[in-house]
């Protein structure tokens, strides 16, 4: 069974979480959005900053807004930015870290590498967002108004899930 990395769930899904804004979000309001641990989101955030899937804006006003549009991002290039790159076996590569130096196999899983790369490639974060939308297993999550004073917090449940996991 072909399995995404936990990490490259995480990033898809703070990614569509992102691209719902229009300015700059916090690494901590990532987390209670998603329900995602925040030391795990500013790992992902790091990691998609680093690739430059992006910008981060340091400052009392600051956090992570998203460096292109969500239509342009694929989900190959989140893969890619927090797993490394997109193959099925260590051998797809050319013969690196093959076990078996005569194999039958050598090059072979080219073609299919190949396809689930376009494949993934052909998907964006936008189209993620839009075929997830309200669908999917949600859990509620507990978050603290911002409206209100430190002596009446007003806690609200939000849905929200992963895609995968």
């Amino acid at each position: 069974m072909l399995r995404l990395s936990k990490l490259a769930d995480y990033a898809v899904l703070t990614l569509v979480n992102l691209g719902r804004h229009d300015g700059v979000v916090t690494s901590p309001a990532l987390a209670v959005e998603t329900g995602v641990p925040e030391p795990t989101v500013a790992k992902v955030l790091k990691a998609l900053a680093s690739d430059g899937l992006l910008v981060s804006q340091r400052g009392a006003r600051g956090g992570y807004r998203l460096a292109l549009k969500p239509e342009e991002i694929s989900i190959a290039r989140v893969i890619t930015a927090v797993d490394g790159p997109i193959s099925l076996t260590a051998c797809v590569s050319g013969g690196a870290g093959c076990d078996n130096g005569d194999c039958t196999l050598y090059g072979s899983w080219d073609v299919v590498n190949d396809a689930i790369r376009k494949t993934l490639s052909g998907i964006s974060i936008a189209r993620m967002a839009e075929m997830g939308h309200g669908q999917g297993r949600g859990r509620a999550v507990a978050a603290v108004s911002a409206d209100t004073g430190p002596q009446d917090n007003k806690v609200t449940a939000a849905t929200v899930g992963t895609f995968g996991g």
